[in-house]
């Protein structure tokens, strides 16, 4: 059984790569077989990616986090806590999505923003 050490300080976990992109994927995490993992992206904890989503470069998606439909995540973005990013949106550079923050529509964050319990839609910040 392959294993992989996210850095979370949980040490080597069980985990694999997705055969779409080749990113690390923890086996508690839930990745659909159309989402694009890059080699540089993980997903662990219990995050669920679903869709036709894109995590890309060095993105992670993290503990509870779910992102879904044509959301893409890329840079060095972080989606983590029960943060939910759906619809079109698009999260890079070194922005955090966090919390319990759900973000829908065609909402854009970028630069070093960090979102916390905020419910957005179609908003961009950067």
């Amino acid at each position: 059984m392959p294993t992989y050490d996210f850095g979370d300080g949980a040490g080597p976990v069980a985990a694999h790569q997705h055969a779409n992109g080749g990113g690390w994927v923890a086996d508690t995490a839930v990745v659909d077989d159309a989402v694009w993992i890059d080699a540089g992206a993980k997903v662990y904890g219990n995050a669920w990616v679903c869709g036709d989503a894109w995590i890309y470069e060095s993105a992670q998606i993290r503990g509870n986090a779910f992102v879904d439909h044509e959301a893409q995540v890329f840079g060095n973005a972080i989606i983590e806590g029960t943060a939910r990013v759906d619809g079109e949106c698009r999260i890079y550079d070194d922005a955090i999505i966090r919390g319990a923050s759900e973000l829908y529509g065609y909402t854009f964050i970028g630069g070093n923003q960090v979102v916390e319990d905020e419910i957005l839609h179609d908003e961009q910040r950067s």
